[in-house]
């Protein structure tokens, strides 16, 4: 695999939703979720000097709660004015312990925290959008008026807020790099085979996403 050289001005790294409640006890759990925690302090100590972060931080009762349709079970899709939608347990609920960031996770080099999901009616998978496509967060402005060019993303989960955040990195006109081992997917089955994971690599490649592992990163 060909190395990457890390421009310490130009390219930040970008942690999604690396909290308790995507880990193994949390009330949505990324299989070895937790494992992303210890690769991200690895880059943040030796190869970025700037980062971001991302929390999923959704009001009781939020919309994309399976419990907030009666007869719905989690992992249903039902339709909601911006499209489909898939209903998760309740989950990075505010205040909670579950919704903060990891309290292993090195903040020093944190110089943002997006908080994304938080109006009731409207999911958020990515960075920069939530799920209507049109409602901003405001995280591309921030970067190219701080002169970063390139976003390595890291965390949970790979075929969801990971991979959401990636495209949309890329359609707002930054280069994009997922660094495979500092992230964990949840591998739910795709439509014509194959995994959430599988078609979410398939659809970064094309928009032309890098995905590298840390041994790559000089």
């Amino acid at each position: 695999m060909d190395r990457i050289a890390i421009d310490r001005r130009a390219d930040i790294l970008g942690l999604i939703d690396i909290q308790p409640t995507f880990m193994p006890g949390g009330e949505l759990a990324v299989p070895d979720g937790d494992a992303v925690v210890a690769v991200a302090n690895r880059l943040l100590a030796d190869r970025f000097d700037h980062a971001f972060a991302t929390q999923d931080w959704h009001p009781a009762g939020h919309h994309s709660f399976a419990s907030a349709h009666p007869g719905r079970a989690p992992f249903e899709t039902i339709r909601l004015a911006y499209g489909d939608q898939t209903l998760w347990p309740d989950h990075g609920v505010q205040g909670s312990p579950g919704a903060a960031l990891h309290p292993a996770l090195d903040q020093a080099k944190i110089e943002l925290v997006v908080r994304k999901g938080f109006r009731p009616a409207i999911d958020s998978y990515s960075a920069f959008f939530e799920n209507d496509r049109t409602t901003a967060t405001g995280l591309a402005g921030y970067l190219k008026e701080r002169g970063f060019r390139r976003i390595f993303f890291a965390g949970l989960a790979t075929d969801f807020c990971v991979a959401y955040s990636a495209e949309d990195a890329v359609r707002a006109g930054f280069a994009a790099v997922v660094v495979e081992d500092a992230c964990r997917g949840i591998g739910m089955p795709a439509e014509g085979g194959g995994t959430t994971i599988d078609a979410a690599r398939r659809r970064l490649k094309a928009l032309g996403v890098r995905f590298v592992t840390t041994a790559a990163l000089g």
